[in-house]
């Protein structure tokens, strides 16, 4: 498998916590000698992971990013498939709790969106795979762990994965500024899939159409529109409350 750089420490140890199994080598910034290096090489050493002390040049050659003294080379993660997603689904005891991300293509969007999905209960994060970001190590990074936490499911016909949802009973909710129906309106208590358009551009046309309702996020400022992760974090935690007081 091929290999990948993670850095920072929160992703380097959702790593080293869930899938140890994929670490190859890690590299820490000389100098720092706290109680979290300590707990991190002596994991390190009873796994029998390779590690070194560098100098900070080295790890800023690895990566291009703000890396906290650490980087850790991986194999490559599993990627997630739609029938992955549709068994999770299957066995699962919840009802589905979806991110779908149309055309998002700025890696720091994706990390944030992960993050998010980690924090609310999300059970998967979709995108298309043309014309969206992947989880790249900057991605992996602004993600803090979640990356290692929430399936990432790329899928080569989003319309197609829309129209399978819905006949599996899952409530297609898209985002669009012109839409009658506030955040808050909605009935968000259900198998649902929250569908958020690319910042500025929106869902395309085809994910748009597949929508079984579309709804705004109400502003009352001079800005027109949300950061795409700002944007699904309001809608998933509003998603995420009524969730919780249905109980």
């Amino acid at each position: 498998m091929a290999e990948q750089f993670v850095f920072g420490w929160h992703a380097v140890e959702a790593v080293l916590k869930r899938e140890p199994e994929r670490l190859l080598q890690v590299w820490i910034q000389t100098g720092r000698q706290d109680k979290r290096v300590k707990s991190t090489t002596e994991l390190l050493d009873t796994l029998g992971v390779s590690w070194e002390i560098v100098h900070r040049k080295l790890l800023d050659s690895r990566v291009a990013g703000v890396h906290q003294g650490i980087v850790a080379s991986v194999s490559e993660s599993r990627e997630w498939s739609e029938d992955d997603l549709l068994a999770l689904l299957a066995n699962s005891e919840k009802p589905p709790f979806l991110l779908i991300l149309d055309g998002v293509t700025d890696p720091h969007n994706l990390g944030a969106c992960m993050r998010t999905a980690d924090a609310v209960g999300v059970q998967a994060v979709i995108v298309p795979k043309d014309k969206s970001a992947t989880l790249t190590p900057v991605a992996r990074k602004v993600a803090c762990g979640a990356a290692e936490t929430v399936p990432f499911v790329r899928v080569t016909n989003l319309a197609r994965l829309l129209r399978t949802l819905q006949e599996q009973g899952v409530w297609l909710v898209g985002t669009a500024g012109e839409a009658s129906i506030t955040l808050h309106q909605a009935d968000l208590t259900g198998p649902l899939a929250l569908v958020m358009g690319a910042e500025g551009k929106g869902m395309r046309r085809l994910t748009r159409e597949h929508c079984d309702q579309l709804i705004n996020i109400p502003m009352v400022g001079d800005v027109e529109s949300l950061n795409v992760s700002v944007a699904s974090g309001v809608c998933l935690y509003e998603a995420l409350r009524q969730r919780s007081a249905k109980g």
